[in-house]
């Protein structure tokens, strides 16, 4: 492009939900164009680190409240998702239409996340260029391939039978979202747009222009039902802060000390909610006469005084410590799993909530990784796991053979070509 575009792009959730973005970012920036990230107050700080240009779309993670209390709430899966829809974002809906408006003003495109309801309204209402965007293949919600809900079970009962009756049992929470989002279809009236029967979390998400999924092909294979133009790029891959001095004398001196470890983290959100679970990290390794390192989110010290073949750290870039790994234990997150598929190392998945589930369960069924409940996650169970894990013939070769496809996509690269396609001149 002769001048240089602005491209705005705006996400709502955890880092993961950030991260893929920033990638894309900052390849778009090193073309010489123009992007910018807006989203919650708090990230401001990793964005603009990351050379990005940023603006704040409300709402701001403070006004709901301790994050912990928050995420127990969130990780219900049957009342989680309606929190998260019905009390978090649609109450602060203008809020978030007024501030992605000025973030838009002079924007040559507009790039949405899932949970960005403001986004596909102001794209219609102003003319703006929209693309929408898919982090993880359950966001498609293809009745072909449909994603693993833990919360309604009777839906993968369903699937057995073909796509017709999973089809008609489906209608059941399509009913229920659809109810979430009246506020949404008000504030459609306010803005003099026309009525849709169109669900925001579901078809409703899609732009008509261009759908992006952010995700390996190796996760998923694209579907009939899949919105037409869905363009798979693979992982934008993202790893946030880099690796202080410090952090990585005493990592390099811990892996120099002996085998290689199994590498434990929680990601940006499941660690609010770890609990126990790092204790019991320790005592499955031990059992195993493994060495550890964990991930914590929290300072170290706060575990007590750890075993010589246990290293904690609040915080290190995965693609510093991931390929290095005997094995990974991870919670699924879709930023956590891009990583972890890139190193090529075993993984053992315990998901939490959200699109975990469905992550780990395509994980798994490529052959590289065995999953277990974050709730079931003892130290007697991931012991038991991480043995079968470690001990499976073809695990290790076949993580390695992923890894080397998926380090191989340029998710990021192939995005920026297609968003720089859309802003070209229409015929």
């Amino acid at each position: 492009m002769a001048n240089a575009t602005r491209v705005v792009f705006a996400t709502f959730g955890s880092l993961g939900d950030l991260h893929p973005y920033v990638a894309v970012s900052r390849e778009l920036a090193r073309r010489g164009q123009r992007p910018l990230i807006a989203t919650f107050e708090e990230y401001r700080g990793a964005v603009e680190a990351a050379g990005i240009e940023f603006a704040p779309m409300r709402p701001s993670m403070s006004v709901f409240g301790d994050k912990t209390a928050m995420m127990e709430r969130l990780i219900d899966p049957w009342r989680g998702p309606e929190l998260m829809v019905r009390e978090m974002f649609m109450p602060r809906l203008r809020d978030s239409y007024r501030d992605l408006a000025g973030a838009c003003r002079g924007a040559n495109l507009l790039v949405t996340h899932p949970l960005t309801f403001a986004g596909p309204l102001l794209a219609q209402k102003e003319s703006l260029r929209w693309v929408s965007t898919a982090l993880a293949p359950m966001t498609l919600f293809s009745d072909f391939d449909p994603p693993l809900f833990p919360a309604a079970p009777v839906l993968a009962w369903a699937r057995k039978l073909g796509v017709a009756p999973y089809r008609w049992m489906f209608r059941i929470p399509r009913a229920m979202v659809r109810r979430w989002e009246q506020p949404l279809r008000e504030f459609r009236a306010e803005l003099g747009l026309p009525p849709t029967d169109a669900i925001a979390q579901f078809e409703g998400q899609f732009s008509p222009r261009l759908n992006l999924a952010l995700f390996s092909p190796v996760l998923a294979a694209p579907q009939p039902d899949w919105p037409a133009n869905t363009r798979v790029c693979g992982f934008p891959l993202y790893d946030g802060a880099p690796i202080e001095p410090k952090a990585h004398a005493e990592l390099e001196a811990f892996l120099a000390a002996g085998a290689p470890p199994i590498v434990f983290g929680l990601g940006s959100s499941a660690v609010m909610i770890a609990g126990d679970f790092w204790h019991s990290a320790i005592a499955a390794t031990r059992r195993l006469g493994q060495r550890a390192v964990l991930l914590t989110g929290k300072p170290p010290e706060d575990l007590g005084p750890l075993p010589r073949d246990v290293k904690a750290f609040q915080y290190l870039p995965y693609s510093a410590v991931f390929p290095r790994a005997a094995a990974i234990v991870h919670q699924g997150g879709i930023g956590t799993l891009a990583q972890a598929l890139a190193a090529g190392r075993p993984q053992l998945i315990v998901p939490v909530a959200f699109d975990q589930p469905d992550n780990a369960r395509r994980t798994a069924a490529l052959g590289v990784a065995r999953s277990l409940p974050f709730r079931k996650a003892t130290a007697d169970a991931m012991a038991r796991e991480l043995s079968a894990l470690l001990a499976a013939p073809d695990c290790a070769s076949r993580a390695a053979a992923v890894g080397v496809t998926v380090a191989g996509e340029d998710g990021a690269r192939l995005a920026a070509d297609a968003l720089e396609g859309i802003c070209q001149p229409d015929d």
